[in-house]
């Protein structure tokens, strides 16, 4: 028998988004009822998402778009962790940025300026605009000094097309070329997870982590003594999880099964 999730009687649900609540701009099945259910029972929950392309305001208009009505204060990214760290590590830095608007915004928002000359960080995010060109001024600039940081680990990620590379793909060219190693911020990082917890408001007994990928959310879970979800709308399938040395405390195969307490069938 495989085990259900007592929603009732947790209070705080962080959520993935990517493979979790849409993939590209289409909503997932099951998503509308599960968060209607969240809104409906008072539970604190929030989208920590490792993407680092949007803000939550955006965020925000992207699920209205779809249907959804979450408030800006139930998001945080990559990109607000990433920001937090830099300014908290050398407050009023610059850096030379591969990434897009979510990212370079959240930076500004931390007094942290735009440098393609001599910046103290390169900062990677997921990006449509990647080039060779932007590839070769990074390796010039982490060559000369400069830092390498990701906004997190994932090294690929689910769309409307199928799985594409996702962050660490990107840092890795980089990393090669110039032999540093990137230190990433989003999850399983646990200064993202120590926010989150924090934003969401409830001591992480009374949480749950809901996501997609074993090597983020999974772990980030495990790690932070959160009870975890995987749900297999994103990248992962039961071979990819039976590969990892831990497992999830649950598993569905999408949120809307979760609200119905229906676990996915499989053979432990």
């Amino acid at each position: 028998m495989n085990k259900i999730l007592d929603i009732e009687n947790k209070s705080g649900f962080i959520c993935d988004m990517d493979g979790v609540i849409y993939h590209g701009n289409i909503l997932l099945p099951g998503v509308t009822e599960f968060v209607e259910w969240l809104k409906k029972e008072n539970k604190h929950f929030l989208f920590l998402t490792n993407s680092s392309e949007r803000s939550p305001r955006e965020l925000r208009q992207k699920l209205a778009r779809m249907g959804l009505d979450v408030d800006e204060s139930n998001f945080y990214t990559s990109a607000l962790a990433t920001a937090e760290f830099l300014s908290s590590q050398k407050p009023g830095c610059s850096a030379y940025v591969i990434g897009e608007p979510g990212l370079t915004n959240a930076l500004y928002e931390k007094g942290i300026s735009m440098n393609d000359i001599n910046p103290d960080y390169v900062v990677v995010g997921e990006t449509r605009t990647y080039n060779y060109d932007s590839i070769l001024r990074a390796v010039r600039l982490v060559n000369n000094g400069a830092k390498l940081i990701g906004t997190n680990p994932d090294m690929t990620g689910p769309s409307e097309q199928g799985i594409i590379p996702a962050c660490k793909a990107l840092v890795a060219p980089i990393e090669l070329s110039t032999g540093a190693f990137a230190y990433y911020l989003g999850k399983p990082n646990p200064l993202m997870m120590k926010t989150g917890i924090k934003l969401l408001g409830v001591s992480p007994e009374q949480a749950a982590i809901i996501g997609d990928r074993m090597d983020t959310d999974i772990i980030a879970g495990v790690e932070s003594g959160i009870e975890t979800v995987l749900v297999l709308s994103g990248v992962t399938n039961f071979h990819i999880m039976k590969k990892f040395p831990y497992r999830p405390t649950y598993i569905y195969n999408g949120v809307g099964d979760i609200i119905k307490g229906t676990p996915a069938e499989y053979d432990k």
